[in-house]
């Protein structure tokens, strides 16, 4: 059985720093690229940040040079560091790995 389960979300003030994991279950991990994506509410999902087996990792013009996508293959976690956070990174984020999904974890910046 796969699980994708994210965590480390929180208010944070806008400026802040949160770190998103998630850590996999029931996969080949270390074979996979793993996303992390967010949502508003009302909104489409969108892709923040991938990262490939290899290490290599792309992101979204809206986070480029705030955010950081790494990955531990001895822990089976991919993380998200998240530094300057604006207002309008809040959302919901949520890790996947092929086709499967975590259930995400709310972040919230707001002074």
């Amino acid at each position: 059985q796969v699980q994708l389960v994210e965590s480390g979300g929180g208010l944070a003030q806008p400026g802040g720093s949160l770190r998103l994991s998630c850590a996999a279950s029931g996969i080949r991990f270390s074979m996979n690229a793993m996303y992390w994506y967010r949502q508003v509410p009302g909104n489409q999902r969108e892709l923040v940040a991938s990262i490939t087996s290899a290490g290599i990792a792309n992101y979204a013009d809206s986070i480029k040079g705030r955010f950081t996508i790494s990955r531990d293959n001895a822990k089976n976690t991919v993380y998200l560091e998240m530094n300057a956070l604006k207002p309008e990174d809040t959302a919901i984020y949520y890790c996947r790995a092929g086709l499967f999904w975590g259930q995400g974890t709310q972040v919230t910046v707001s002074s």
